[in-house]
């Protein structure tokens, strides 16, 4: 079985150890097989990927020779496979991939996986997304993003990520590692200061760890940036931690079973 990895630069892995696939166009192939997850996709779509306005004259040809090449390439690393990975079909060509062979796959269904854990599952959610968080090994496809169709997936894969992060922050500060997740929430909040959730979970693990006045100032510094940016005000959720925190609201840093995000009174 052959494991696909696009969460950082593209690489196939072996039972021998990872394989190259070498060449722009061939790994813009790939990718764009890859990120559509075992559906068709159309000639013209992959031209657009590999080529955008610049595609030779002979296109189809062109095409079915980098297609003819991927085919040898896979066979060659999985040679006990009785059939092709790479099919035609009658609106496209499909790459074949299994269940657990394509890490943003396997990355994507932990997160939503997540999602729906019950607030009690605080340790094993935090260990869940820890251990898939660990899957990137970069920027998605390296930054080697390719056409379209890869730039979206890549963006989906990004915000899972962010999401995935967002859960396990809050997941942590349930059982009641403040200080622990300090230094990391700070560095995602830092990269991504106008998502407001980060800077939620920053001001309750900095009151969770004593520094009510640091939280205090991250939300003024928060308020002052999304007014110079974006001309808005924090949202009702992210005014109701302050005033949590102004008020010294034991569900901050109360029963790991209560949910970190204060409800509306």
């Amino acid at each position: 079985m052959l494991r696909f990895s696009v969460l950082g630069a593209l690489q196939i892995r072996t039972a021998a150890g990872p394989a190259e696939i070498s060449g722009d166009l061939q790994r813009t192939l790939v990718q764009t097989l890859l990120v559509s997850e075992g559906q068709p996709v159309s000639g013209e779509s992959l031209a657009e990927a590999m080529w955008g306005e610049a595609a030779p004259d002979n296109q189809a040809n062109a095409l079915q020779a980098h297609i003819s090449r991927l085919r040898r390439r896979l066979r060659d690393l999985e040679p006990d496979r009785p059939a092709s990975r790479v099919t035609i079909h009658p609106s496209g060509y499909r790459l074949g991939v299994g269940e657990g062979e394509l890490d943003a796959a396997e990355f994507i269904r932990t997160v939503r996986q997540a999602e729906s854990a019950a607030p009690g599952d605080a340790a094993r959610t935090a260990r869940l997304l820890g251990d898939a968080l660990a899957m990137w090994r970069g920027p998605v496809f390296g930054g080697f993003a390719g056409g379209t169709l890869c730039q979206l997936a890549g963006a989906r894969y990004e915000e899972y990520r962010m999401r995935a992060m967002e859960l396990r922050f809050d997941a942590e500060l349930r059982l009641g590692r403040h200080a622990a997740v300090l230094a990391e929430l700070t560095e995602a909040h830092t990269n991504h200061p106008l998502r407001e959730r980060f800077c939620e979970l920053l001001m309750i693990a900095l009151y969770g760890a004593g520094r009510q006045a640091d939280a205090l100032d991250v939300f003024r510094r928060m308020r002052r940036h999304l007014d110079e940016e974006l001309g808005i005000q924090p949202s009702p959720a992210l005014r109701q931690v302050e005033h949590a925190i102004l008020s010294h609201d034991p569900a901050l840093t109360g029963d790991t079973r209560m949910p970190v995000r204060l409800q509306p009174a």
